[in-house]
């Protein structure tokens, strides 16, 4: 069951960023030039998923635990550190440049939208890389103690 709600949250993810536009790197681009063809619909599908996602969150946070896991998962403010924000500056960087995110980028694969499979390529050596370094900085730190 939890393979089918997974499969589910995903297409219907995935079906939101189509119909968004979220998967056409153009738009998102025309998003970000605010001093040029700006597009300001994105603003309204960000405010959108706020719209749903606020009260959404409020509802299933009320229960105990969620559906299947043992606990809800849900980030501290001491979990905001160095690694966290250079993560984000690297993602926006590569939003702003490419004019995909993780998720419209899987998607458009299925549409096989121009661009696509480079940027999927690199962004999944980016996440190797990362997983490399972690890696080997935890490897530092269980020899440094």
């Amino acid at each position: 069951m939890r393979a089918v709600s997974g499969f589910a949250a995903g297409l219907l993810f995935g079906l939101g960023l189509v119909i968004s536009g979220m998967v056409n790197p153009a738009k998102v681009l025309n998003f970000l030039d605010v001093a040029g063809t700006w597009d300001p619909s994105l603003a309204f599908v960000m405010a959108g998923a706020i719209a749903v996602t606020l009260p959404g969150y409020r509802l299933v946070t009320r229960n105990n635990r969620p559906l299947f896991e043992s606990r809800f998962h849900i980030p501290a403010l001491r979990d905001i550190d160095a690694r966290l924000v250079g993560g984000a500056a690297i993602f926006g960087a590569g939003w702003g440049l490419g004019g995909f995110c993780p998720g419209p980028a899987v998607t458009s694969l299925a549409l096989a939208a121009e661009g696509t499979l480079v940027f999927v390529a690199f962004m999944l050596a980016g996440m190797w890389v990362a997983r490399l370094q972690r890696k080997s900085t935890e490897v530092q730190m269980r020899k440094a103690r």
